[in-house]
């Protein structure tokens, strides 16, 4: 399942349903709704979980010993997961949907979502 994201202000931004969900969820949205809205009044809340998301996870990765970061890293290539293949975090996930959601409220848009 795909999940579009839609705003008069910006491109649209599709994501796989499994990620959005968490998305929506985390925005405090109704994750298994087929359909959507963030009101323009919402969005500074909804811009503020996100960029909070994104703050999170990058204290948690930097928090981490380069002991740490390079036995995850030895994991992922002798699993083959790099260059294309490699793994991308929710919180790198977010950034097209609060970039959005930024030019959204700048314009006073709300963002709609759709599942198809």
């Amino acid at each position: 399942m795909l999940i579009t994201f839609k705003s008069k202000a910006g491109a649209d931004v599709l994501m796989f349903g499994d990620i959005a969900q968490q998305l929506l969820d985390l925005l405090e949205k109704d994750s298994h709704a087929a359909q959507g809205i963030v009101t323009a009044e919402q969005l500074p809340g909804a811009i503020s979980r996100l960029e909070s998301l994104i703050e999170n996870e990058c204290t948690r990765q930097y928090a981490k010993s380069v002991d740490e970061r390079e036995a995850e890293e030895e994991v992922e290539i002798e699993a083959g997961r790099t260059g294309m293949a490699a793994v991308v975090n929710l919180a790198q996930r977010a950034w097209p949907l609060l970039d959005l959601m930024r030019c959204s409220c700048a314009a006073n848009e709300p963002v709609i979502w759709d599942a198809q």
